[in-house]
């Protein structure tokens, strides 16, 4: 369901919150805290008892954390909430700094004092992180302490209880593949990294493993669990146990050990006293796993979490599920176009009005689980934010004159979705038109490429860019990440940015999104989502080439495009993606909407 921040915020954060936790903190002996946004998990979305970030500053972003000494505090986060934070966090008592451009570590560097002691909770801030914090600690002279509670719990009075969402068994008609199957494919892999065991702290790993779902967080059908996995013999499963049914119980008992959540630091233990050797991602597992795990006696083998690859494939059950998604939302998405060409003009549309009128339009489907993130309709200036995120307070009328830009996605059964449309209320200036239009030349660039097998995100992302370097123009986002089917709508390891350096496989999701922002104008972002193809031959060459299959069937606006910047090959492709479009959703449409549609696809 859509929400604002607002309907998240909780006045009472700040300064009382923050004089709880340093009383606290003195109580235990620590000089200062860390405090992320993260759960034990890692995750995109965190379940509200586990919110300890937003119960102290009041901040609801998705990346962040706050630093807390005796005197002196800090919250870190990304571009994305840049203006957010200001909103919600008293600067008073978390001045904000650059997530990534002032990282924690040198704020600590600059403040730690020697003997003093700084705690963190062990489950919350992965292996990689911890060895970053140690070196900065070791050098200021102070000390790291891991904590196997976590000292806000210990002042949070009214704290939500834990999630209980339940699970339900995901079907072999939309997976594909029988659990079995998957389990035995991850038991090989561990045998090749010499590997006798491996932990999976990712949920989404968890439940593209053992084809279940569940809904223990916002607009991703998680099973919030731990599980550890032998190269031979039986997984275990730590989840709460209320989130079982009877049948969703004794099927999964089939393919697994089931344990109370409590149990699983002993489990680690034991795979530890047992001399395994277990594999765990250093960038996705807490310093609590691996320390429960060496200090029993096992050896880490630090690897990439084995789920990630195989689940980023898709077999082709799942690749039909994304496409008949893909349909079904593209319905709803041009009866949302057509209401928006209506209302948009007369001025009185506002930002939240949209976002709640195109959810509205999906959940008319019938089959809407939710919405896959939180929408980004941003009018004007708020466009120029690439992640912006519209409040009651930000919320704006959608002008006449300039580009209004609404991204948003849907979860289904069958598929999830991501979508990014900028679209023209009135008569757009020529610079608008310029500027969308060497957007779409990128778009369409990374839609048409062709690639050998073993090439890089990071090789691809040039091609979305070239044309707006050539104009002096750039965008400071990757061009496309990963996207799950029923799952993560962000997704790894794939992604098309200059840090995507894993090679692109066919059965891959995709997103290409490429942008571009003048700064308290305007935002401008196309967004399809693509399929990597398997490698075919090409007249005259010499190597089979990869390329992509688009999924998303929505038109773009021709009133922002200016024809004499394309080339009869980009024209083309925007004449056949609307032809498409016309062909596959037009049937569907109501006769005035089936109207609207011939108009806005029309051939150039």
């Amino acid at each position: 369901m859509f929400q604002t921040f607002d309907d998240l915020s909780d006045p009472s954060c700040g300064a009382p919150h923050a004089a709880l936790l340093r009383a606290e903190l003195a109580r235990r002996g620590l000089d200062g805290f860390l405090i992320p946004r993260a759960d034990a998990h890692q995750g995109e979305y965190v379940p509200p008892h586990d919110c300890r970030l937003q119960w102290l500053t009041g901040f609801t972003g998705s990346a962040g954390l706050a630093a807390i000494l005796g005197e002196d505090a800090a919250i870190f986060v990304d571009g994305r909430y840049t203006i957010q934070v200001r909103e919600q966090v008293d600067m008073e008592v978390f001045p904000a700094s650059h997530l990534i451009n002032e990282p924690v570590t040198d704020w600590l560097a600059a403040r730690l004092k020697p003997g003093q002691k700084l705690g963190i909770d062990a489950m919350l801030h992965t292996v990689r992180e911890v060895r970053r914090l140690k070196s900065v600690c070791e050098e200021a002279g102070a000390e790291l302490v891991t904590l196997q509670d976590n000292p806000v719990d210990s002042v949070w009075n009214d704290r939500p209880e834990p999630p209980l969402g339940e699970v339900s068994l995901y079907p072999v008609s939309l997976a594909g593949r029988e659990a079995a199957d998957k389990i035995a494919e991850i038991q090989a892999a561990l045998k090749d990294k010499k590997a006798d065991a491996c932990v999976l702290t990712q949920p989404d790993s968890i439940a593209w493993l053992f084809n279940i779902r569940g809904s223990d967080v916002t607009h991703t059908p998680l099973p919030l669990s731990f599980a550890t996995v032998p190269s031979d013999g039986t997984p275990a499963l730590y989840i709460d146990g209320r989130k079982l049914t009877n049948s969703v119980r004794d099927a999964l008992s089939d393919l697994t050990e089931i344990s109370e959540p409590a149990s699983f630091k002993s489990g680690l233990e034991g795979l530890g006293a047992s001399g395994a050797h277990v594999l765990i991602d250093p960038a996705l597992a807490g310093i609590g796993i691996a320390d429960a795990i060496v200090d029993a006696g096992g050896t880490l083998v630090e690897a990439q979490d084995p789920v990630l690859l195989p689940k980023a494939v898709k077999n082709e059950t799942e690749l039909n599920g994304a496409r008949a998604a893909h349909v079904r939302d593209a319905l709803a998405y041009v009866n949302f176009l057509c209401w928006f060409d209506e209302e948009a003009p007369k001025g009185e549309l506002d930002e939240i009005g949209a976002a709640e009128k195109l959810e509205e339009f999906r959940r008319e489907t019938g089959v809407l689980k939710d919405i896959s993130f939180d929408t980004i309709s941003g009018a004007g200036p708020n466009g120029a934010i690439c992640h912006y995120r519209v409040s009651r307070s930000s919320n704006l009328k959608i002008p006449v004159g300039k580009p209004f830009l609404i991204d948003s996605g849907a979860q289904y059964e069958d598929g999830t979705t991501d979508i990014t449309r900028t679209l023209a209320v009135g008569e757009v200036s020529a610079e608008m038109k310029r500027h969308f239009t060497l957007v779409l030349k990128g778009h369409i660039a990374i839609s048409t490429a062709k690639f050998p097998e073993g090439t890089s995100g990071a090789q691809l992302d040039t091609l979305a860019r070239i044309d707006l370097w050539k104009a002096g123009l750039d965008f400071d986002h990757g061009t496309g990440h990963g996207v799950g089917v029923y799952l993560g709508v962000h997704e790894g390891p794939q992604r098309i940015a200059k840090t995507g350096t894993v090679p692109l496989k066919p059965g891959m999701i995709l997103s290409n999104e490429p942008g571009y922002y003048p700064a308290g104008e305007y935002g401008i972002r196309l967004e399809n989502l693509e399929i990597v193809t398997e490698p075919k031959d090409i007249a005259g060459g010499e190597r089979p080439m990869l390329g992509f299959e688009t999924i998303t069937l929505v038109p773009m606006d021709l009133r922002l495009v200016e024809p004499a910047l394309l080339t009869r090959a980009e024209r083309d492709w925007l004449n056949g993606y609307h032809a498409r479009v016309r062909s596959e959703i037009g049937p569907l449409l109501g006769a005035r909407q089936r109207i609207w549609l011939e108009q806005a696809t029309k051939e150039i």
